[in-house]
């Protein structure tokens, strides 16, 4: 396993930033002192190397039946890639909506009902992007093992919004692994880590001192 090499690559590389006083906005109108944007771990062959074995062999030890690893586009697509050449499985893709042109697809490559689908996200927040395309696939009559992601926030909302739609997933790294990890490697001073942990307990409180 790769675990603290991968981690100590998304700081060095600052695909993750911290920044307490000055938050981050996502989507969702939360405000964060974190920020990760995994996009950036495609300039780095051994980093994405490192990542895709890792992912590789969670999904076996957790889905050993699953036929065909799907990306969810776009930051998912590439590590997708990566994952079903190590596995030497068939790869599907899921748009976050059907084309509006030529056969008008949402999701591309050849599944039947009989293949179990592992899907491969980069980052989860909350699950929104991800769970639409869980359900985009099972309304295509894919089925559907769970979800993957190369890192998950673990948010209260990201379980409940799993719970709620039923579908299983599983990160190969946590944002409390990550707190444990950095404050190990000393990447974040005490103040740092006491304002990170407290975004976690309850973000959107934690964000309220900044409107």
């Amino acid at each position: 396993m790769y675990q603290e090499k991968i981690i100590t690559n998304l700081v060095d590389h600052k695909i993750i930033t911290i920044s307490p006083n000055k938050p981050f906005t996502y989507a969702s109108g939360m405000l964060s002192p974190i920020y990760t944007d995994l996009r950036l771990t495609v300039a780095y062959p051994d980093l994405r190397d490192w990542i895709a074995s890792d992912l590789a062999a969670l999904i076996k030890e957790k889905y050993p039946d699953v036929s065909i690893i799907g990306g969810v586009a776009t930051a998912g697509i590439p590590h997708a890639a990566w994952v079903a050449s190590k596995l030497n499985l068939p790869m599907i893709y899921v748009r976050p909506k059907p084309k509006d042109h030529g056969k008008g697809k949402q999701i591309e490559g050849i599944f039947t009902a009989n293949d179990k689908i592992v899907l491969i996200d980069d980052l989860i927040t909350t699950g929104g992007s991800v769970l639409n395309a869980v359900a985009a696939t099972k309304k295509e009559g894919g089925n559907v093992l769970g979800v993957a992601s190369i890192f998950t926030y673990f948010l209260n909302d990201t379980k409940k919004n799993f719970n709620d739609a039923a579908v299983d997933f599983i990160s190969l790294l946590t944002y409390p692994e990550l707190l444990k990890k950095e404050k190990k490697l000393n990447y974040i001073t005490a103040p740092e880590y006491d304002a990170l942990k407290s975004w976690h307990q309850d973000p959107w409180k934690w964000g309220e001192k900044f409107n």
